[in-house]
């Protein structure tokens, strides 16, 4: 008798492994939660990253408990506001977070309320034109997080927010690969920081130093 062919067995679904909540990693608000909006290609940062991003500013700051004092921040690409949020947490005089989908702006309100954050002012529309809008060495903090299927942002935004930063100021930014320095140079700014996490290369960027005379 002929044996008839088992059927292949069904294929376990892979489950969606993008993170339905945030944390808050250090500051007032450590350790408590955020919804995050189930949203195709919404990235937060990894915990990972925001730990090593601010405990590099916290050095730069030279502040104990890795707070921001007096800082001016702003948040150019929000989606779930883990940056924005991190920073305003550990000090931050004020954040702007900037973001244009109307559905990731209600989360944003929603986390702002939970967490009573004062400091925290949330903007629909472009971060890139809110960057440019902004006065000129006004910012200590400047949080470039881009889609990485939209790389035509990174240079206009990391050019604006050259124009935006303070004399002492930074900006962090996000990346499916390393920026060179000849890149950067080209835009003002120099790299001082990198950390490669899985498919993010996290860097913290300076305003470039004067050539010599």
């Amino acid at each position: 008798m002929k044996k008839v062919p088992s059927k292949p067995a069904a294929k376990t679904p892979q489950h969606d492994k993008r993170p339905h909540e945030v944390r808050i990693i250090g500051g007032q608000w450590k350790r408590t939660r955020l919804a995050v909006a189930d949203k195709p290609g919404l990235r937060p940062t990894p915990d990972r990253v925001r730990e090593t991003l601010f405990n590099w500013l916290a050095s730069l700051a030279g502040a104990g408990g890795g707070t921001l004092p007096g800082w001016h921040c702003l948040d150019a690409f929000a989606g779930t506001g883990a940056l924005g949020l991190e920073a305003a947490s550990r000090g931050a005089a004020s954040v702007l977070l900037c973001e244009q989908d109307a559905d990731l702006i209600a989360q944003l309100q929603k986390a702002k309320a939970k967490l009573s954050a004062d400091a925290v002012r949330i903007e629909r529309g472009n971060g890139l034109t809110a960057l440019e809008r902004v006065p000129a060495a006004s910012l200590q903090l400047v949080l470039l997080d881009p889609p990485f299927e939209n790389p035509a942002l990174y240079e206009p935004a990391l050019r604006a927010a050259a124009r935006a930063l303070h004399a002492d100021g930074v900006v962090y930014l996000e990346a499916p690969r390393q920026w060179t320095a000849d890149e950067l140079a080209a835009l003002g700014l120099e790299s001082f920081r990198h950390l490669k996490a899985g498919a993010v290369h996290a860097h913290l960027l300076r305003a470039a130093a004067a050539p010599p005379a």
